[in-house]
């Protein structure tokens, strides 16, 4: 008979649910899948983010045999941000567990492992979404709760930096002028890069996630036809590459219709709108903190945690929790920009 003594087994301890969690299968959003995080985890429960300025300045000629003029220090600030928690659980009730038939110890383990790691599934998911949405707030500069207007990290106050001012595109005039398509997604590259002030040199990519609304309208604008039509690519017209939820180059940008979740609006871009952002130029992190058990003290965070909690009082339940202890920073807002349908 399985009984909830199973789970004083080493299987069930904090350290082989949180290495067993980092096995479970999920589907990844497409900015989780990007990358473009990079992943800091630390030992403490806040993180110093340091800000100086390097931009380069012009250097005055001088006399020779002159002394050499004096470059200043760099103006710099440090400031501590604490990392957040999210938590989830699901109970194991002990009739469940009797109504589990036993065909042996092996077994009624497999049996109740199977369960676990169904419900760890679920949770998983549930954090992965919530993680889509933090990264779907840090692309734009500001990561918003669950609730879609709790601020939690605000970097474009946090760093004093506005992003670029919303690009107002024209995507539905029947006659509209030659290339003024191309020149707005021109200055809008040189705008972006400009603003990274060098970082990521010339491996930056701009990518451009677009709503239902924007994408159709986009792909459709007589400018980028026609671009597609005078060459090779216009193959790529009769294909999949202009359908929904699909991607392609368009002057100098990587243009995505986004798929946000089935409601198109929990995680989702707008419909007439789009989100800019740059890759490879090192400007998102996502920092994990150790959870808050004995065990992980002073230990460097991990993308995620599980373990069990027992009902000690009345021995009817096992409670499975999950937890996670992130910071989505974006060191440069300026760096980020927005577009719309024009009115």
């Amino acid at each position: 008979m399985l009984t909830m003594d199973v789970f004083r087994q080493d299987a069930f301890s904090a350290i082989s649910m949180t290495n067993a969690i980092e096995l479970v299968g999920y589907t990844p959003q497409f900015l989780g899948s990007m990358g473009i995080f990079e992943t800091v985890p630390v030992a403490t429960t806040s993180v110093w983010i340091e800000q100086r300025g390097m931009a380069p300045a012009l250097i005055q000629t001088d006399l020779r045999g002159a002394p050499p003029r004096q470059v200043g220090t760099d103006k710099r600030t440090v400031r501590a941000y604490a990392t957040t928690r999210l938590s989830q659980s699901t109970r194991i009730m002990a009739d469940w567990l009797q109504g589990v038939r036993a065909f042996g110890s092996e077994t009624e383990l497999m049996t109740l492992q199977t369960e676990i790691a169904r419900r760890q599934t679920k949770m998983r998911n549930n954090m992965e979404l919530t993680a889509e949405h933090m990264r779907m707030g840090a692309i734009q500069g500001k990561v918003v709760d669950a609730d879609g207007t709790t601020i939690l990290w605000d970097w474009t106050s946090e760093f004093e930096q506005n992003p670029i001012s919303q690009i107002h595109f024209d995507l539905e005039n029947a006659a509209p002028a030659r290339g003024i398509l191309r020149r707005t997604c021109n200055n809008l590259r040189r705008t972006m890069v400009r603003n990274l002030q060098g970082l990521g040199g010339p491996n930056v990519a701009i990518y451009a996630l677009c709503g239902d609304a924007f994408w159709d309208d986009f792909i459709t604008h007589q400018e980028v036809r026609e671009t597609y039509l005078n060459y090779q690519g216009a193959a790529e017209l009769r294909g999949t590459a202009f359908g929904a939820w699909e991607q392609f180059g368009f002057a100098g940008v990587n243009w995505t219709n986004y798929r946000g979740t089935d409601d198109n609006s929990t995680v989702a871009v707008p419909s007439d709108q789009c989100i800019f952002f740059p890759t490879n130029a090192g400007i998102f992190q996502v920092a994990y903190s150790p959870a808050e058990r004995f065990e992980f003290v002073n230990t460097m965070g991990r993308p995620m945690y599980s373990w069990t909690v027992r009902d000690d009082d009345r021995d009817m339940w096992e409670d499975v929790e999950m937890y996670q202890y992130p910071l989505y920073v974006c060191t440069m807002p300026s760096a980020l920009a927005s577009g719309t349908k024009a009115p």
